[in-house]
């Protein structure tokens, strides 16, 4: 497995940049908090689609706390489960104005407290805003790591820790990076094009075939 992972995190320094990347627009830690949260079950365009008017209309962690429930559902509907996501960010930016004094807290054990933050979203705040190691498992992670045989398992939290433990922590951040880049270009879904990917000599499910 050691080999497998170095030929295969060689592969994707090669093809894909190296650098931090957020698919996210944002200015600030809250904005890419709220950004997050929104993503879950949408895609990253939409969200950037929405958040371009939100943030406007909403220019600080207090206007979000102070939103109309109602009037904030509208607002964010087109990333679908409006109405969750809606409470969760007012309660959200509650907790950081009266719990944390506006400052973003850096702990994963902090962050999963706030509402509407699970270990993908505490992660990504992490990674992004603090650039500590962090691995993000969305849904092309937990899928294209699947397939390269990294995991077996279908429960983020447990492909998380797989992940960290197999993969150097310099690789934490950017893996997700490259691997969403993966995903979008070549490992697509619903036709991956394998006979052009790179990693397909190390992927279990291409040699299956």
């Amino acid at each position: 497995m050691r080999e497998k992972v170095e030929n295969v995190l060689r592969l994707l320094d090669e093809w894909y940049p190296t650098e931090d990347k957020c698919y996210l627009n944002y200015q600030n830690e809250w904005q890419l908090l709220i950004a997050t949260i929104l993503s879950a079950q949408c895609t990253d365009d939409r969200v950037n689609i929405v958040t371009k008017d939100l943030f406007k209309k909403y220019t600080s962690i207090e206007d979000f706390a102070g939103a109309d429930l109602t009037v904030l559902e509208r607002d964010i509907k087109s990333t679908g489960f409006y109405r969750n996501k809606a409470k969760n960010i007012i309660l959200a930016c509650r907790m950081l104005l009266q719990k944390y004094n506006s400052v973003m807290p850096s702990e994963v054990d902090e962050l999963i407290t706030i509402p509407g933050v699970g270990r993908k979203t505490a992660n990504v705040v992490r990674s992004h805003i603090f650039n500590l190691p962090s691995i993000v498992v969305d849904t092309h992670v937990k899928r294209i790591s699947k397939k390269l045989g990294f995991t077996k398992s279908d429960d983020p939290v447990k492909i998380e820790f797989e992940l960290m433990e197999i993969f150097p922590k310099e690789h934490w951040i950017r893996y997700n990076t490259q691997i969403i880049a993966h995903g979008r270009k070549i490992c697509k879904a619903r036709k991956p094009e394998c006979e052009i990917c790179p990693l397909r000599d190390f992927c279990d499910e291409y040699m299956k075939t």
